[in-house]
C-alpha cells in the first residue's frame, strides 16, 4: 500500500515539474513573441536573421526567437556627431586637431568645429546597407566640411561667412547621402567654433608656403631662362643647317660643274685627240710651272711661246732695249 501511494506521489510530482516547465516555456514563449515600439521608434522583423518586415508603435507580434528576432530603432529620435571636437558626460569639450584643422581659400590655416544633427530615415537600409552608417556619415562631414572650407576666405570663416558655410555643407551632405542612400537624413548642420590655429602651426603653415613660393619662384626663373636661352640656341642651330646647307649646294655645284667640264673635254678628245692631248699637257704646265715662258718647238724653224698672252710684253721690252 505504501509503495503505490509513493508511486502516485512520485507521478504526481513529475507532472506538476512538466506543467511548471510548459507554463514556464509558454510564458517565454509570449514575451519573446509580444513587444511594444513607442512613438518614437520602427521595429524591424527578421526571420532566421532575413529581413521580413518593418512595423511601427504600438503592440505588436513575432514568432518566438530563434525564429524570429525584433530590431527596434529610435527613427524620431534627433541624433548628433561632433566634428573637431568631442564632449564627455560632465559637459567638458576636447578639441581634437587633426578633425577641425583646415586649410582657407587665401592659404590659412583654420580651426573649425561642426555640429551635426541627424537622425534614422530608413532602418532597413540603416542596418543592412552598411555596416557602420554613423561612421560613414561623419566620413562625409568631415569631406564635405574641407571641400567648402577650402572655397572661403579667412575673413569668411571666422566672422560673417559661417551662415554660407553651415548651407553649404549641409547642401552637399545631403547630396552624397542621396548618393549614397545609406538610410540617414540631415537635420541640421553649425558651425560650433572658429578660431585661428596655434602660433606655432601657423608658423609652421608659413615656412611651408615660403617653401612652395621659392620653389614656384625657381622654377620660373628657369623657365626664364630657358626661354631667353631656346631663341639663340635656335638661330645658332638654324644658322649651322643654313650654312651646311650652302655648303652641301655649292659642293653639288662644284661637282655638277667639273662633271660638266669633263663631259666637255671628253666630247672634245673624241672629235680632236691628238689637239685635245696636247692642249691638256700644255695646260698642265702651266698650272705646274707659273710665271715660266715655255717654247715649243714642234721641228719646224718657228718657236711657239706659251703663254701666248706675254708673247706680246716679250717682244716690246726686247724692242725698248734695243
Amino acid at each position: 500500500m505504501r509503495r503505490q501511494n509513493m508511486k502516485v506521489d512520485s507521478t504526481r510530482t513529475l507532472r506538476l515539474i512538466g506543467v511548471i516547465v510548459v507554463v514556464i516555456l509558454l510564458i517565454s514563449f509570449g514575451r519573446s513573441s509580444v513587444f511594444s515600439v513607442r512613438e518614437s521608434e520602427q521595429a524591424v522583423i527578421t526571420t532566421f536573421g532575413k529581413y521580413t518586415k518593418t512595423v511601427q508603435a504600438g503592440l505588436q507580434f513575432k514568432l518566438p526567437w530563434p525564429i524570429q528576432s525584433a530590431i527596434i530603432l529610435p527613427v524620431s529620435k534627433i541624433q548628433k556627431i561632433e566634428l573637431g571636437y568631442y564632449s564627455d558626460s560632465n559637459g567638458q569639450y576636447y578639441s581634437i586637431p587633426e578633425e577641425s584643422m583646415m586649410i582657407t581659400n587665401d592659404l590659412n590655416i583654420v580651426n573649425i568645429d561642426f555640429f551635426v544633427e541627424w537622425k534614422i530615415s530608413d532602418p532597413v537600409k540603416y542596418l543592412y546597407r552598411t555596416e557602420n552608417p554613423d561612421s560613414i556619415l561623419k566620413n562625409m562631414l568631415q569631406s564635405s566640411v574641407r571641400s567648402v572650407v577650402g572655397t572661403k576666405s579667412i575673413d569668411d570663416v571666422l566672422t560673417t561667412g559661417k551662415t554660407g558655410i553651415q548651407s553649404d555643407v549641409k547642401e552637399m551632405l545631403k547630396m552624397r547621402l542621396e548618393e549614397n542612400d545609406i538610410g540617414l537624413m540631415v537635420v541640421d548642420v553649425k558651425v560650433n567654433d572658429s578660431e585661428p590655429p596655434t602660433e606655432e602651426v601657423a608658423k609652421a603653415f608659413r615656412d611651408v608656403e615660403t617653401a612652395k613660393q621659392e620653389k614656384e619662384t625657381a622654377l620660373n626663373q628657369a623657365l626664364e631662362y630657358k626661354n631667353s636661352k631656346i631663341p639663340a640656341a635656335n638661330a645658332d642651330a638654324d644658322k649651322i643647317v643654313r650654312a651646311a646647307e650652302g655648303e652641301k649646294q655649292s659642293k653639288i655645284n662644284e661637282a655638277i660643274g667639273e662633271k660638266n667640264r669633263f663631259l666637255s673635254i671628253y666630247n672634245e678628245y673624241k672629235n680632236f685627240p691628238v689637239i685635245t692631248r696636247e692642249r691638256m699637257y700644255l695646260e698642265m704646265l702651266e698650272d705646274i710651272l707659273p710665271g715660266i715662258t715655255v717654247y715649243i718647238d714642234d721641228g719646224s724653224s718657228i718657236e711657239k711661246l706659251l703663254p701666248l698672252g706675254e708673247v706680246s710684253t716679250t717682244t716690246a721690252g726686247a724692242v725698248t732695249g734695243d
